[in-house]
């Protein structure tokens, strides 16, 4: 009976013939201790299958530094494997796919900026759970706000296009067939940054002042291996006005118009800038990360990158070193510490 229904929601879902209102019950809700939303928010996720895991089991494996405030996506994305979970994720997601996810019984994560007057705004996790086509708005489990968060459809699209408006599941095998069939032509990965390349482009063609817009443009050229144009697309974002409304409480004396914490979790301008031959630019958006938080590893490695690449060996090394002190579980940067070692040897 269970299988049965399952299907006809998916027939419904594949079908565009979608319910006005879905509420998914199985998951089991975890506040979050201190930059803690990645842990919990998977083990969210993971609950609704049976998992067990909660942030006491999961952050010591995903985040060893206690203080690290980012945990991305990929590292979501292994741990769940490593669960013995299947896992699709994506960008240039919009509502439909979040409701046809929802109607076929798959809780769906969201990555989005979320603001918390005064302290700021910042990158989080959502669990979403259902959602009421008729009030507009998604219910979300959330590691801060607590279970049965109303998300409005007219806020929560801009908050997810600063995260290139992302998306993940986790489910188990048996259900790889049904996931297909409703991600379509976005199974495919490179379908999906061409999908997602066209729509960074017409988004910024149709509000050019949208900094977002043209991040996500420098996110997707990146992605097809153009770094110069990523990065004339990322120094066009970086010189729009602040929006403010989701920066409040911004440091005066913050280097680019982003939000002061948006290169805390997005690490595109980095490498677009490196790949580009101006290290200067990296060493500049690193320093302005570290000088506010002194334990970010990913700023530490792109640093110690553009340091070895203007042949500033010693801080090079320094800055790898700091970045495996802070994850000792970084590969690209035991990686990039063990070739300066051996260059160094020769």
């Amino acid at each position: 009976m269970r299988l049965l229904a399952f299907s006809l929601l998916l027939g419904l879902a594949l079908a565009g013939n979608l319910p006005s209102k879905v509420s998914l019950s199985g998951v089991r809700h975890e506040y979050q201790r201190y930059n803690n939303c990645g842990p919990v928010t998977i083990g969210m996720a993971m609950s609704y299958w049976g998992g067990q895991e909660t942030q006491y089991q999961i952050a010591p494996v995903l985040k060893p530094n206690p203080r690290d405030k980012n945990v991305s996506l990929e590292e979501m994305v292994a741990y769940a494997r490593s669960k013995g979970y299947q896992v699709r994720y994506g960008v240039a997601g919009d509502y439909d796919l979040l409701k046809r996810l929802l109607a076929a019984k798959f809780p769906t994560i969201i990555e989005s900026w979320f603001v918390v007057p005064p302290t700021g705004g910042m990158g989080h996790y959502r669990l979403l759970v259902g959602y009421d086509q008729k009030a507009g708005y998604f219910n979300a489990f959330d590691s801060y706000y607590g279970p049965h968060v109303t998300l409005k459809y007219r806020d929560l699209d801009g908050l997810w296009q600063v995260f290139n408006r992302t998306y993940m599941v986790v489910y188990p095998s048996a259900r790889e067939a049904e996931i297909k069939a409703i991600l379509g032509e976005r199974s495919d990965q490179a379908k999906l940054l061409q999908e997602a390349l066209a729509l960074a482009k017409s988004e910024t063609q149709a509000q050019p002042r949208n900094a977002f817009a043209w991040f996500n443009l420098g996110d997707m050229l990146l992605k097809q291996g153009d770094a110069k144009g990523a990065a004339a697309a990322y120094d066009r974002s970086r010189s729009l006005p602040v929006y403010v409304a989701f920066d409040p409480g911004r440091p005066a004396n913050t280097v680019a118009n982003w939000p002061w914490r948006m290169m805390w979790y997005q690490f595109g301008p980095y490498e677009a800038y490196y790949k580009a031959g101006r290290y200067s630019d990296v060493i500049t958006l690193a320093n302005d990360v570290l000088r506010r938080i002194d334990d970010h590893e990913e700023s530490y490695y792109w640093r110690g990158l553009a340091r070895q690449a203007q042949g500033n060996l010693a801080g090079a090394k320094a800055d790898f070193q700091a970045a495996l002190r802070y994850r000792w579980s970084y590969q690209e940067a035991a990686q990039a510490l063990k070739s300066l070692n051996v260059g160094a040897s020769r």
